[in-house]
């Protein structure tokens, strides 16, 4: 067994190629298909979690990937977030008729860069393959659509940010995804309300000792609110195409660093 790698196994490796060939450079770590000792997990196929220690906990990384996993821990643990529900299909239409009044949002549990979302109200027909329990989430409007994201490096924020729509785009998606045609700008010094939404949700989640990224809204009551949470492994992997050189190179280095301290701990 190696000491340490990039462990990257299985047909999902594919999608992961290009940042396990930059993750291996900048850790100065070999790519393996077996585990090894220490290992920074991008994809992987069995059942149960690798053999070896991963740098990012197997079950955050699988809280990660599901909406609703990430649901069931901001409310265990008192995150500032969307009112974002489970439901089974018997309890949505009931609700939706008591909550016609705002905006909601069913949400496909194990996408990302909003693929699959959708508004929903009353009397709107459900999937019969859609994974259930179903996620439904409110949706808040801004006057611009937008989305601010923090990064967090063995127990560090950084990288504030916000993704939004170039100014010139005609009717934005309300979905604010790079796949979508929004990017990142900078967002200045975050708000301390953001500073703590960010840390609770990243705490909750187990990324926060780790690698991790948080996406937030802020309320118009001034509040700032999680929406979700990602890290690098399983069915998805943190955007570095940012177009913003320094966040990109703190990541990248960041990582390094904190990557070979958590190998050289006895």
């Amino acid at each position: 067994m190696k000491q340490a790698a990039i462990l990257n196994s299985g047909s999902g490796a594919w999608a992961f190629e290009s940042l396990a060939q930059s993750l291996s450079h900048a850790f100065g770590v070999p790519i393996v298909s077996e585990p090894a000792k220490r290992n920074f997990l991008l994809a992987w196929d069995g059942t149960e979690p690798p053999e070896g220690e991963c740098f990012v906990p197997y079950g955050a990384i699988q809280c990660a990937n599901d909406k609703r996993q990430i649901a069931e821990v901001f409310k265990s643990f008192g995150v500032p977030c969307t009112a974002t529900f489970l439901f089974k299909d018997s309890e949505l239409e009931p609700f939706l008729r008591r909550e016609s009044a705002r905006q909601w949002l069913l949400k496909y549990p194990i996408s990302c860069g909003g693929a699959g979302h959708r508004f929903i109200q009353a009397g709107d027909t459900i999937p019969t393959d859609w994974p259930r329990p179903l996620v439904v989430q409110e949706f808040i409007a801004l006057p611009r659509p937008e989305v601010f994201r923090f990064y967090s490096v063995a127990g560090v924020l950084f990288g504030w940010n916000v993704r939004r729509f170039p100014a010139t785009t005609e009717n934005p998606s309300p979905f604010v995804a790079h796949a979508r045609g929004a990017h990142y700008e900078l967002a200045g010094t975050a708000p301390p309300r953001a500073v703590r939404c960010a840390r609770r949700a990243l705490e909750a989640t187990g990324l926060w000792q780790s690698w991790g990224c948080v996406d937030m809204v802020p309320s118009p009551d001034g509040r700032w609110l999680a929406l979700e949470v990602g890290t690098d492994g399983l069915w998805s992997h943190i955007d570095r195409d940012l177009k913003l050189p320094q966040i990109e190179q703190e990541i990248e280095t960041r990582l390094a660093r904190a990557f070979k301290a958590w190998c050289e701990r006895a």
